[in-house]
């Protein structure tokens, strides 16, 4: 199955070998650009594409918010945003996690790496480091001025197994390690982080990871394999 990528940058050398490289991939396709926010939204509507590269910083409508209206509409459900960062503004790449974006490449990755990108966000899974999803989460997304409405309740829903599994996942653990940690099979790791991706009503891992933070499952203070407050 071709993945159709949507790339967003206001540079145009960027964009020009981005195309290139993403066209050199027999797997992949590239369906439209777009040089601003709002034009990333509206050819998203139009080509509904399986991800959108997107850079935080352009004129106009920025990527923040074009991540923010991508991820809140409906109709777009099944198209994951990955975003363009240097890493230089913390923050940002924070409110773009909590919009819905499934994972941050830096512009000066490897062409291999932003290809394993790709190809990990569009089939759901979130491109966050350990150490991203610690020192980002834990700054921004922990702490009462950033956390919006995510009520422990929430929780409920969950087997322990579950809790156990997605507060591994919230601590940036790969599925291999947190079926290490279980003595667990990856695939049955798969099947919990799905099932209580289903329960908990998120559009895919790197939102998990957000609600985990949010109801409290996981803060600063959690250890890997705690399952915080019940």
């Amino acid at each position: 199955m071709t993945i159709r990528v949507l790339l967003a940058d206001d540079q145009a050398l960027l964009l020009a070998t981005f195309r290139i490289l993403i066209e050199s991939e027999p797997d992949l396709t590239v369906v439209a650009e777009a040089g601003n926010g709002q034009e990333a939204i509206a050819l998203s509507l139009e080509h509904r594409p399986d991800v959108v590269l997107m850079d935080i910083r352009m004129p106009g409508t920025d990527g923040l918010a074009a991540t923010t209206d991508i991820c809140s509409r409906p109709e777009l459900s099944a198209t994951r945003v990955l975003i363009l960062t240097t890493f230089e503004n913390d923050e940002n790449v924070a409110k773009a996690l909590r919009a819905g974006a499934s994972g941050f490449l830096g512009k000066d990755v490897t062409p291999d790496v932003l290809l394993a990108g790709i190809r990990t966000v569009a089939t759901g899974d979130a491109l966050l480091s350990p150490t991203a999803t610690r020192s980002l989460i834990n700054r921004f997304l922990a702490t009462p001025e950033h956390r919006p409405l995510a009520p422990p309740e929430r929780l409920t829903a969950l087997t322990p197994r579950e809790r156990e599994v997605v507060t591994l996942a919230a601590h940036g653990k790969p599925n291999a390690e947190i079926a290490d940690h279980l003595v667990l099979s990856p695939l049955t790791v798969r099947s919990h982080i799905q099932r209580a991706m289903t329960k908990l009503d998120a559009r895919d891992r790197a939102q998990l990871v957000v609600i985990a933070y949010q109801s409290g499952l996981v803060n600063s203070s959690t250890e890997p394999g705690s399952q915080g407050p019940r």
